[in-house]
């Protein structure tokens, strides 16, 4: 959805005579009114003031993006003002907002978080803010938005435009796990690159909200080769023929115009798929086993993340709820209320198929739609602990998360031999191989398999519990844990250690009970705190530190505040890329110093995500807060002398 098409000239006021934060709120929700956005004026005004009070909405560079998702609202629109002396926001980097958009989205879809990104896209470029500010009229105003978002974006000029009659030279696929930062970064970077190398290009993302941007048959057609910069699989089948060339994420964000040098060089080799299932793998000629292992992986942690995280949250209120109710912190703290008990037992199932997913998509990554069943009731055999004497499920053989990855490699593996070997049956079972054949022996062999693994792996899984509890109990062992695991987080900001820490404490956090063992919350916490610390540690620096960054990256540094307390560690991408050397090793040192303090501090983490959007979740609140202000101080001094003056 374009920006143009949500904001009306009657929206734009420029040059409004507003002096404080109220009264510009006060005149976007009057513009919105007069637009006939809002079924409920005073609602969507309360929910705007509400979001203000979780954080500025304020981002820098004399810009704020107010915005609240409302039942009040009758169409997602957006209204704007520029005002000449400015106003203030509460900025990060204690400027005046001199441009503000206001955003009003409807309950249903995310459509505000849509417009939020290509406004932070849009917003990147500083000649673009700088003509918005100076508009005379809204006319003047609206039309340099357009100008911009057509010449950024020109193949969403309308939602029905169809693609250049020539077709596109290039086409690009970006995917990342978790489907949010690297995935729009990777893309905007390939786009950015074919413009300034005169190549037309198109992107689609796979991101959390689904495929946007979907490449059609006919440019498939017509493209000279296809990108696939992702971490995790995407649906291959379609370019059977074609020369594709994958490889990792970050190679699209670090490395556009070399991706597509290689399509336009015809340096590629000519993907073929025989079989949808081998294509759908997303494998391509060249990639280690290594790689293909990591993007099976991340298939499965992409799928479960959802299901961690809102399960996750709904036990952490539960947790709240009876903790305000003075519910003694036992074995049935959680559920010693009426509601609470509601929360933890919906969330309770949201957890209980975080395994069942993990597994069927790390087994559906490897042998397509039939390796979906043998890697669910993988992981479900996993969960019960099923072995040979108690199928129904025995204690002591609960293999977790490690027998829920071992279901989902092997289960898939196992299959897709199994497929090949049906390959020399008859063609006339070709219509019974999937209905029947590949489920009911995949069942056979995913049974047999955790049966015999389970008590092997259940009594390795019971030993790691065994030395969270010791840790828990030791104050000499968990910091040093929690500094580990905080300081993974920012080895890679997404990649694979990070998402490795990122696992282990949402693993841990599922097995905890308040009162009886706090050890998976102080780890959930300093997980949190680690990867918090990045961009913030960056916004830090980029203020305080000008002389060591251009005037571009002092420009984005203030962003990072607001992606590293809604803990995005991704933000810190861009910085950590252009100066791997100072970057990466001042963030790790100030990830681990935050992750040991929160454990020292005792803090503790009821919620597997959220940043400080979860603070009613956060044992010690006070004290967590000062050990991230403390470590994102330390990584921002430990930059600062690692890197050097830059000299424009």
């Amino acid at each position: 959805m374009r920006i143009t098409d949500l904001l009306k000239p009657q929206g734009i006021q420029v040059n409004a005579k507003v002096s404080t934060k109220k009264e510009a709120i006060d005149t976007l929700v009057a513009l919105h009114d007069k637009c006939g956005n809002l079924k409920d004026v005073a609602a969507y005004k309360a929910g705007i003031l509400k979001r203000e009070e979780e954080g500025t909405t304020a981002i820098g560079m004399e810009v704020a993006i107010p915005h609240a998702k409302s039942p009040a609202v009758k169409a997602p629109a957006l209204a704007a003002i520029t005002v000449a002396d400015g106003v203030d926001y509460g900025s990060p980097e204690g400027d005046l907002s001199k441009l503000i958009f206001m955003i009003a989205a409807t309950m249903d879809g995310d459509v505000h978080l849509d417009v939020l990104a290509r406004l932070m896209q849009m917003l990147m470029y500083e000649d673009f803010t700088d003509k918005l500010k100076a508009a005379k009229t809204s006319e003047e105003f609206l039309a340099i938005i357009d100008k911009q978002e057509t010449e950024q974006f020109p193949d969403e000029v309308s939602d029905a435009a169809p693609a250049k009659k020539d077709g596109y030279q290039v086409l690009a696929v970006t995917a990342c796990p978790t489907g949010i930062a690297h995935t729009y970064m990777a893309a905007e970077a390939l786009q950015k690159a074919g413009d300034k190398m005169g190549i037309s290009i198109k992107v689609e993302t796979n991101g959390s909200g689904g495929a946007k941007n979907v490449l059609t048959a006919e440019e498939i057609a017509n493209c000279d080769g296809i990108i696939i910069a992702a971490d995790k699989n995407v649906e291959t089948a379609r370019f059977d023929g074609k020369p594709v060339y994958s490889t990792k994420v970050a190679d699209g964000i670090h490395k556009p115009e070399e991706l597509i040098n290689k399509i336009v060089n015809k340096e590629v080799a000519v993907f073929h798929s025989d079989k949808k299932a081998e294509a759908s793998s997303g494998s391509a000629d060249g990639e280690s086993f290594g790689r293909k292992l990591y993007k099976h992986l991340m298939n499965g942690v992409s799928h479960m993340l959802p299901f961690v995280v809102a399960g996750g949250i709904f036990i952490a209120i539960a947790f709240l709820i009876d903790g305000l109710a003075g519910v003694p912190q036992d074995g049935n703290f959680g559920t010693g209320t009426p509601v609470s008990a509601w929360f933890k037992t919906i969330g309770g199932v949201a957890f209980g198929f975080m395994l069942p997913i993990l597994s069927g998509f790390i087994a559906m990554s490897i042998a397509d739609r039939p390796g979906l069943l043998v890697g669910f009731v993988g992981g479900s055999l996993a969960a019960t602990g099923a072995t040979f004497a108690a199928p129904g499920g025995d204690g002591t053989a609960v293999s977790g998360f490690l027998g829920a990855l071992l279901a989902g490699f092997l289960s898939g593996w196992l299959l897709k031999m199994l497929m090949k070997a049906c390959d020399h049956l008859p063609k006339a079972l070709d219509g019974i191989k999937p209905v029947l054949i590949y489920p009911l022996c995949g069942l056979g062999i995913v049974g047999v398999m955790m049966c015999a693994v389970n008590p092997i792996v259940g009594w390795l899984n019971g030993k790691l519990t065994e030395g969270v509890t010791a840790m828990a109990q030791n104050p000499t062992l968990i910091v040093p844990a929690c500094a580990l695991l905080a300081g993974m987080m920012a080895i890679d900001m997404g990649g694979p250690f990070n998402k490795a820490a990122y696992v282990t404490a949402t693993g841990l956090l599922a097995s905890g009970v308040m009162g009886e063992n706090e050890g998976p919350f102080m780890i959930m916490a300093a997980v949190m705190i680690g990867g918090m610390v990045p961009p913030i540690a960056i916004a830090l620096s980029t203020t305080f530190f000008r002389n060591k960054w251009t005037a571009e990256e002092r420009k984005n540094g203030p962003v990072n505040y607001i992606m590293g307390l809604s803990f995005i560690t991704e933000g810190a991408i861009p910085y950590a890329a252009g100066h791997p050397w100072p970057v990466i090793p001042a963030c790790i040192v100030g990830s681990a110093c935050a992750g040991a303090l929160s454990a020292l501090f005792g803090c503790t983490l009821m919620a597997p995500h959220g940043g400080i959007f979860v603070l009613p979740t956060i044992g010690n609140f006070g004290m967590y807060f000062l050990a991230l202000l403390i470590g994102s101080v330390v990584g921002a001094l430990v930059l600062s002398v690692l890197k050097k003056k830059v000299e424009e």
